[in-house]
This record gives structure tokens, sequence and C-alpha cells, in this order.
């Protein structure tokens, strides 16, 4: 009987893994590879009595590596309830007692040390795609976000903008009042379009005084009012001792036809654009091929016109 037990838990464990290796799902598999461990745990103690009863420890510490702590408690402790009370793999109830008090410390234990690593990994996962100037995202996030926003759009066609915007003649707070004061400015930036923003806006800073705004649920109809409230929100707010900053600023919107990178370049072409036209300005590019965010005037002269001062 322990015998086959033992080859049950094996096959459980063989099936666990291998699901997770052909669908990419590790938390799914974790859960379940935690409650095969510790379930052939409770088994062995049961079968085996006191000598199986050293199993479980290996099994409640593989369970914070197999899944998130809370989790771990809980299966841990739902072990060790059912061995209390099957009350057959003790010889006496001062083993019984000191059984569970180990198990406390055991998880206690793992249950610290999971919680460090979790943070650990959350800080280096924020350190690895966040600015640490402006604390918006930067590129490496914004790269991983627009390729799931075109994969996004072609399941659903939920539609999607894009703003490229870069401070005017910003070299010249540099040069100056120092490269500080130009960093408070990007970060005074930063809060700005944070705050006229909706939470499902993503912001990124794309490099240097250049900034990225993906805007999902945005057709091209509404995001010229949006782009220029933004480039009037930063000319009249955006204030530095050299006066006030302005913006120019590039749209372009999703549409079938597009990637990641063709979406990304059209925008900057009208960044490039509004720039070459006098700055603080907005310029909408549309899509050569088919209208854009499910706009049917994407491709209509007025979409076309540049925006006035």
């Amino acid at each position: 009987m322990a015998g086959l037990t033992d080859l049950v838990i094996l096959v459980s464990i063989c099936a666990a893994v291998v699901y997770a290796w052909l669908t990419g799902d590790n938390r799914r598999a974790g859960f379940c590879l935690a409650m095969f461990t510790c379930t052939g745990g409770v088994m062995v103690a049961t079968l085996l009595g006191d000598v199986g009863l050293f199993w479980l420890y290996p099994a409640m510490v593989t369970s914070f590596f197999l899944t998130v702590p809370f989790v771990a408690v809980v299966v841990n402790s739902l072990a060790v309830v059912a061995l209390v009370i099957e009350d057959v793999a003790f010889d006496s109830h001062e083993q019984m007692l000191s059984f569970v008090t180990t198990c406390v410390v055991v998880s206690s234990c793992a249950y610290i040390f999971a919680r460090r690593n979790e943070h650990q990994r959350e800080r280096l996962e924020r350190l690895a795609t966040h600015d640490p100037l402006t604390g918006v995202k930067n590129r490496r996030a914004m790269e991983e976000e627009l390729q799931a926003a075109v994969a996004n759009y072609s399941r659903n066609r939920m539609p999607y903008a894009l703003i490229i915007f870069d401070l005017d003649h910003f070299k010249r707070i540099n040069d100056g009042f120092g490269h500080a004061r130009g960093d408070e400015a990007l970060v005074e930036c930063a809060e700005l379009i944070r705050r006229c923003t909706r939470k499902s806006d993503q912001l990124f800073r794309f490099g240097g005084e250049e900034f990225v705004l993906l805007m999902p649920g945005v057709r091209e109809s509404g995001i010229r009012a949006v782009a220029e409230n933004l480039r009037h929100k930063v000319a009249s707010e955006l204030l530095t001792p050299a006066g006030p900053i302005t913006a120019s600023f590039g749209v372009s919107c999703l549409d079938g036809t597009d990637d990641a990178e063709s979406w990304l370049a059209r925008a900057d072409e009208a960044l490039y654009e509004a720039k070459s036209l006098g700055r603080n300005r907005v310029v909408i590019r549309p899509s050569p091929v088919e209208p854009g965010c499910g706009s049917g005037t994407a491709g209509s002269p007025a979409s076309r016109r540049r925006i006035p001062d």
C-alpha cells in the first residue's frame, strides 16, 4: 500500500510538471504540486506511522517554493489538521504536540523566507521596468505593453491610441539652470500627465525628455481632444525658471495592419512633423492602409490637418 501511494504521488507530480511545461501555467501547476506533496506526506505518515511523519517536513518547505506564501500556509495547515484528526500516525499525545510544534516552526521560517524572497523579486521587477527618476515605466516595459496591445486588438478589436510627446527646447533648461532643475521638470511633467489621464492609461519615459502615453479604448474621434488638452496643460502648468515649457505631440491609432514597431514608428513620425512645423502642436498620423482606432474619419483630410498653436 505504501508503494502504491508513492507511485500515485510520483505520477501526480510528473503530470503537474508536464502540464506546466506545455501550458506555461506555473501558478496552477504549483498549487497542484503543493497539494500532491502534502497530501502524499499525510498518506505516507498514516500508513507508516511515525517513520512516515518525517516526509511531511520537506513537503511543507516545498509548498512555499511552489505557490504563494498564504496558500502554502493553508495547505500545510490542512495537512497537519488532517493528521491530528486522524490520530493514527502518533504513538502518544506528547508526540503529536511535538510534531505540531515543529511543523509550525518549519512553516513559519519558510513563510518568512518566502515573503522576503517575494519582496525582493517585486523590487527587482520594479527596478527593471520603471524609470528611477520619474517613477513611470521605462522603454523595456513599453515594448511589452505595446505588443500586448497589438495582440489584444487582434483578438477583440479593442481600440488603442499612442501618444509620443517631447518637451520643446529642453536643452535650454539643462544648459541655463543645470541638470538638477531639468530633472525636476521631468518629474513634474510625469506627475502632471498622470493627474490628467485615466488609471487605465500607461505613461512611459521613452528617453531623455521624451514620453509615450498608451491609451486603451480611445478612438481617433476622441484622441485629438485628449492630446490638445494635454498640450494645453503642459504649456500652462509646467513652469520653470526659464518660463513655461511647451511640448510637441505625435499621435497614431492602432489598426489591423500594425505591429508594435510600425505603430510606434507612425507616432514618432507624427512627433517629428509636429516639431518641424514649429513645435507646441499635435499631429495625428493615420494608417496609410486603413482607418485607425475604428474611426471612419481617420483617413479624411480633417484627420490629416495639423493643429494650430
